[in-house]
């Protein structure tokens, strides 16, 4: 048994973790702890408390005591406002506040690309321009060529909370670009993990998603390979772990 440990900011599309959980097969068991977000709005400001240290701290003890081996700050604009170096000094607080492998889903998104081997990279966000813009940053920081940005100017993670299958295809489709070799749709308010098939084959592409790769990047972490094709093409790499 292979336990994960997620910090989940508030309440908008956690019920994706239950849904890979159920995916990934009976020896993957994920645990979940909501941190207070404070205000739910995508303003710098707001996005950086939300990431911060001493609201992180508050789910640490409740996933140690379930058990879990890795933890992940599953909040993609919680973790890159702070830039490339912030991020990675957030990771390591975590890590020594957890005493576990810790790692944040913006650094989920770097190393997802990495293992399905594509650098160029076009991006669809939920959020105003400007957050758009620091994703866009961290994602060239971690060594990737971002072709083509899509912001959709939501201001709350609430509001991400209720799109529908249509709104992610609609906003996956408009950010896509001939050059790019993956699309990423960053925000973990955002529902995906429903929409993957149907994602990559509109596209014909890989599509990479936030819950998804947190999810990943926990695995990663806890050294584990799992073959879960519907969960898209980052889960169906070599070598494979059958479950």
């Amino acid at each position: 048994m292979t336990a994960l440990g997620f910090l989940y900011p508030g309440h908008s599309a956690e019920d994706d973790y239950p849904r890979i959980e159920q995916l990934l097969g009976s020896d993957i068991r994920v645990e979940l702890c909501h941190t207070d977000i404070g205000e739910d709005a995508h303003r710098v400001d707001a996005l950086r408390e939300a990431g911060s240290a001493a609201r992180l701290a508050e789910g640490v003890e409740e996933l140690r005591l379930a058990g879990a081996e890795t933890v992940v700050w599953a909040c993609t604009s919680g973790s890159f406002v702070h830039g490339w170096e912030g991020a990675q000094e957030q990771v390591r607080t975590l890590a020594r506040l957890a005493g576990m492998p810790a790692s944040s889903t913006s650094f989920a998104f770097v190393h997802a690309a990495r293992e399905i081997g594509v650098r160029r990279v076009a991006v669809g966000a939920t959020y105003p321009d400007e957050v758009t813009g620091l994703f866009a940053d961290f994602l060239r920081a971690g060594g990737l060529e971002v072709t083509a940005v899509r912001s959709s100017g939501i201001g709350t993670a609430a509001e991400v909370g209720t799109w529908g299958e249509e709104d992610v295809l609609t906003l996956a489709r408009a950010a896509d670009a001939a050059d790019a070799q993956a699309v990423l749709l960053p925000d973990t308010a955002l529902h995906t993990v429903a929409h993957l098939g149907l994602l990559e084959k509109a596209l014909s592409k890989p599509v990479l998603t936030a819950n998804q790769v947190t999810v990943w990047e926990a695995l990663r972490l806890a050294d584990r390979r799992v073959n879960a094709p519907s969960l898209g093409s980052l889960f169906t790499r070599e070598p494979l772990v059958q479950v």
